[in-house]
């Protein structure tokens, strides 16, 4: 099992910037990768930004250029610097890990932080 906790969530005006951490507890030694996913309020769960073991990064087209994603293997945490906020990035975040046991993949999720940007 892999225990996810997320925290660095709040509220910024537009053009600010937030950081958020996710720690990463239990079982780390099989995760694959993490990533954040992103909720609004009547839409769909989607990919903010992805990173593997091998440091490699992925973004959601919405986010290039302004979210970076990061990790500090020392620490088991992951984080997303998120600048040039806007108001269409509020949404809950959420902290993901994949891992691999026996060939097979397992999807962990932390609990969310809100992040809410105004105009």
């Amino acid at each position: 099992q892999v225990q996810l906790v997320e925290s660095g969530g709040g509220l910024v005006q537009a053009g600010g910037s937030l950081r958020l951490s996710c720690a990463a507890s239990g079982s780390i030694f099989n995760i694959n990768s993490m990533g954040w996913y992103r909720q609004a309020p009547g839409k769909q769960r989607e990919l903010v930004a992805g990173i593997t073991s091998g440091d490699r990064t992925n973004y959601g087209d919405s986010v290039k250029g302004r979210f970076t994603i990061s990790r500090d293997n020392a620490k088991n945490t992951v984080y997303l610097q998120m600048n040039s906020l806007k108001p269409e990035d509020t949404a809950v975040y959420y902290c993901n890990a994949k891992s691999i046991t026996y060939s097979l993949p397992q999807y962990y999720w932390g609990q969310g932080t809100q992040v809410t940007v105004s105009s």
